[in-house]
């Protein structure tokens, strides 16, 4: 089963190209961020049409997430628990009912810039959430993969100029911290166990010729519970979306895991 990941940057702009995509890889399932449509403006049709369930979260102008399966969804969940219901859509969760189930949590966390503004504080809180709530799906020992954009450089290695980041709240001390524990709780990143290597990135601004100067970050992830990691069988980035026609700043992270 190929699970991939993928901030498409508004899909009724980019439509076209992110069908493109999915004709070319033919992913099991697609988790999208940063749709930045309300539910009913969501070209399910589309998608649909390609053999794909749709499941959305939606949001006027900003943020939302999407699952995309081959096979049925089922226990959905949107949010995270302990915000406000519908504050910011950006996160979604559902049961892939495939040859074995697989829960996938599709997540878009906060930027957080400029960091030492309530923008940052909301990113760290909205990062325990989701490290309470990643305890909490630990326990029914299944397969499990949360994935998405992160919005996190892990390390120096993930990114072609650390020093351009150091005042980013991508690269903080504590957004780094809070992924690093988000990790130490059980989970394997895909990328890296992988073999991925360094500087591999799935993001490229689309100022100061970023993509052609190759001045990219790694901030779209993968990570796999124990019995998803069990079953891990590659991961790749498709760099070469990024050089298409009216492209999303970020490519697609495709996990492969052997079901």
């Amino acid at each position: 089963m190929r699970i991939a990941t993928w901030n498409v940057n508004s899909i009724n702009a980019r439509l076209e190209t992110v069908l493109r995509w999915f004709r070319e890889a033919v992913p099991d399932v697609a988790c999208l961020q940063e749709i930045k449509c309300v539910d009913e403006k969501f070209p399910k049709e589309a998608f649909e049409s390609l053999g794909y369930n749709v499941a959305v979260y939606g949001q006027k102008t900003y943020n939302g997430v999407a699952i995309l399966s081959k096979h049925p969804l089922e226990d959905l969940r949107r949010d995270l628990p302990g915000g406000e219901e519908g504050e910011q859509a950006r996160y979604l969760e559902a049961v892939v009912s495939g040859p074995r189930p697989v829960r996938v949590g599709c997540l878009y966390l906060p930027n957080g810039n400029p960091v030492g503004t309530e923008k940052f504080a909301y990113k760290l809180a909205w990062m325990g959430r989701l490290d309470a709530h990643a305890r909490d799906l630990l326990t029914y020992e299944e397969p499990l993969v949360l994935t998405g954009d992160f919005n996190v450089i892990p390390e120096q290695t993930d990114a072609d100029d650390p020093a351009t980041w150091a005042g980013d709240a991508l690269f903080q001390p504590e957004s780094r911290g809070a992924f690093r524990a988000l990790k130490w709780l059980g989970f394997t990143e895909a990328f890296t166990a992988s073999g991925g290597a360094p500087n591999s990135y799935t993001f490229w601004d689309y100022q100061a010729g970023a993509w052609q100067r190759n001045h990219g970050i790694r901030i779209d992830h993968a990570l796999l519970s124990p019995q998803a990691a069990d079953l891990l069988a590659g991961c790749d980035i498709h760099r070469h979306v990024r050089g298409w026609d009216k492209p999303s700043d970020h490519v697609p992270l495709v996990v492969e895991l052997a079901l």
